[in-house]
């Protein structure tokens, strides 16, 4: 399974990444929300984990503008942020984000909720 993970921290993308290729999955990162749009033009991934707060493009646009995309208008969108703000949740779901996961985040919690979500 391919996992697109989208996030303008680059120890957040590095934690990410080697967490979800130990158990097994693709990994593929963005720095943003263009990047991440340049990327989702480009290839399909299963699962798309995105921070909310980032230059460029933030999580909520990308999020919108993924489920404009064929391929992108099903696929489960996780937001990996610091937000915590329900307003902020309201709008992400709003537009088509799947779940939330709080930053910081276990390496547990993400596995797990990555697994949840792909079933």
């Amino acid at each position: 399974m391919r996992i697109l993970s989208v996030d303008d921290s680059m120890m957040v993308r590095n934690i990410v990444k080697k967490t979800l290729e130990k158990e097994g999955f693709e990994v593929i990162t963005a720095n943003d929300g263009v990047d991440a749009m340049a990327i989702a033009r480009a290839e399909s991934v299963d699962l798309v984990l995105s921070d909310v707060n980032m230059p460029n493009m933030n999580g909520i646009s990308l999020v919108s503008k993924l489920r404009l995309l064929e391929d992108y208008a099903e696929i489960p969108i996780i937001m990996l942020t610091t937000e915590d703000s329900a307003f902020k949740k309201n709008k992400a779901k709003n537009f088509g984000a799947t779940g939330w996961l709080q930053k910081p985040f276990t390496p547990e919690s993400l596995v797990g909720v990555v697994r949840k979500v792909l079933g």
